[in-house]
């Protein structure tokens, strides 16, 4: 085994690919998403991803994507454990890392000077545990609006920032696809954002998908582009594969089905994590990696290499190295990856000589237990200062934090008028969504409390719900106006993008302390007497551990 001691800290930036020696991640030539390829904006090479999923303590899986009580390491936020990393790296050909949950308050210029100085790229997720979207309770919210952009801020001056992914395995099960509304929404969002900032335009915005029965519809829901002149669809797509275990082959993994599948395919396509170990051999098992050859090989006029999961080792038996007392133990399967690797020579396409002709698929319809979600429209644009703006506006407005006590009031009001809930639906199905539906509960509450106050001729009485609401004198903020006329005195009105910058100035310290916490807003899809029967509030503090986003 190699260890970190016997291993000098060199910068290996040799940019054999690229042709350059990238100094620093002001200068490395940043990647470009054109058609359904990658490309180098410097010499327009192809781009082949070799890449490792690069976090510490943390299992990617949606089960526990609310969980409070867990927290995050930062990956890109200490300088040494990068130094003592990078080389080892370099020994399996790295070329870019993927993160899954960065802190947008820490500085991560060592980092990314480092990874950049050995032509290393960088996906980054663009939420964290606790500040996800919930596959069975979506929403589209300014908690997540505000953890997304402020990771965009973080991350967008870095050249060798590829992109971000929206979402990771929000739709695992059959019951889940209408989630995939609020995923798209996401992207929606975030691609505007890094337009109307003027961020680098070679920044995308994608979505990782597990390899699940509705894995098609999701592809096609994810590309498709419903209402012209819109930009809602995502500009990369990474599949999370694990078919093929062990030493196994093209058709018995399926590959070829999907290089059929993504052949017509829009935008690139990458394995955003590989490596099975199923029936593999060994503590921790002792992956042989033969996939490489194929990836690499007779898939390449398709998929745009991948992302080998993970780095370091997990209870669940994935991992390349082993790390104590901060020296690296690289594991067999790592040797073995680096000898697969070693072997591959993919076909090269100039962008020059390269014109895209594949078109967006149409998108899947509702229908049946396959699909759930309506590609238009998409829930609204998350605007806070339009949420600030109607609890301002309001007579009645909520005066309790006990979110414990919110559910009761929630479910009494739409019980007695599904009308006055209207503003804050949110329906992927029938494509039905209020404009106040991504605020927080707080001032979803206070929205609705004061849809029955209204309509119970304002009487003192009808704005206490035991202490939670009481009476204000509105007031009209100054940039108000517009937003709450357009969002209109029912809240079925629009709701118009926000303007300026959104994450930085709000963001809050995620990793290893837990931030202050939002809470996820009522998640409804019928209305009637039993509409909030069901409706959990849960605790979106952040932590780390198995996440969607």
């Amino acid at each position: 085994m190699w260890t970190s001691s016997a291993l000098p800290y060199l910068a290996l930036g040799l940019a054999a690919v690229s042709g350059t020696i990238a100094q620093s991640y002001n200068d490395i030539p940043d990647i470009q998403a054109y058609g359904q390829h990658f490309f180098y904006t410097n010499n327009g090479s192809q781009f082949y991803l070799k890449g490792v999923a690069y976090q510490e303590n943390y299992n990617p899986n949606g089960s526990a994507n609310n969980d409070a009580n867990t927290k995050y390491t930062d990956p890109l936020a200490d300088a040494s454990k990068c130094s003592r990393d990078i080389p080892f790296m370099k020994k399996i050909f790295t070329n870019v890392i993927r993160v899954y949950a960065i802190d947008p308050t820490q500085n991560h210029d060592d980092c990314m000077e480092q990874l950049a100085s050995n032509d290393i790229y960088v996906i980054a997720d663009l939420g964290e545990p606790g500040t996800s979207i919930d596959s069975n309770n979506p929403e589209w919210n300014v908690a997540l609006y505000t953890r997304y952009t402020a990771v965009v801020d973080s991350l967008s001056k870095y050249k060798n920032v590829i992109g971000f992914f929206a979402g990771n395995e929000v739709v695992s099960a059959q019951n889940q696809t209408s989630a995939a509304a609020f995923v798209k929404a996401a992207v929606r969002d975030t691609k505007a954002y890094i337009k109307q900032m003027n961020y680098r335009k070679t920044l995308g915005v994608g979505y990782a998908t597990a390899d699940v029965p509705s894995r098609n519809e999701l592809a096609h829901y994810f590309a498709c582009e419903p209402v012209d002149g819109a930009s809602t669809s995502i500009d990369f797509w990474g599949y999370n594969v694990y078919s093929w275990c062990g030493d196994s082959n093209y058709e018995k993994s399926s590959y070829g089905e999907r290089v059929d599948f993504f052949k017509d395919y829009p935008v690139p396509v990458f394995f955003a994590e590989y490596g099975c170990v199923d029936g593999v051999e060994g503590d921790p098992p002792n992956r042989p990696f033969t996939e490489v050859a194929v990836l690499y090989g007779n898939m390449t006029s398709v998929f745009s290499g991948g992302i080998v999961y993970e780095w370091f080792i997990a209870e669940n038996g994935y991992g390349l190295v082993d790390i104590k007392d901060n020296t690296v133990s690289p594991y067999p399967d790592f040797t073995s990856l680096s000898s697969q690797l070693a072997k591959v020579t993919p076909s090269s396409t100039a962008s020059s000589a390269y014109k895209p002709s594949n078109s967006a698929p149409a998108c899947p319809t509702v229908g049946g237990t396959t699909w759930a979600a309506v590609a238009s429209p998409l829930p609204p644009a998350v605007n806070p200062q339009l949420c600030d703006c109607e609890v301002k506006n309001l007579g009645c407005t909520v005066d309790s934090d006990n979110q414990d006590a919110y559910a009761d009031v929630f479910d009494f009001i739409c019980g007695e008028n599904q009308d006055y809930c209207s503003g804050i639906a949110h329906n992927a199905t029938s494509g039905t969504y209020g404009a106040l539906g991504g605020c927080s509960p707080k001032q979803q509450l206070a929205w609705v409390a004061n849809q029955y106050y209204q309509g119970s001729s304002n009487k003192q009485s009808a704005c206490d719900f035991s202490g939670l609401a009481k009476t204000q004198s509105p007031t009209t903020s100054a940039g108000c106006e517009a937003l709450l006329s357009a969002a209109g005195t029912n809240g079925l009105g629009t709701v118009p993008s926000p303007t300026g910058q959104q994450g930085t100035a709000a963001a809050s310290s995620s990793s290893k302390a837990a931030a202050a916490g939002t809470m996820a807003a009522p998640g409804f899809f019928n209305y009637g007497k039993a509409f909030f029967a069901a409706y959990v509030i849960t605790a979106l503090v952040s932590g780390v551990g198995m996440f969607v986003l």
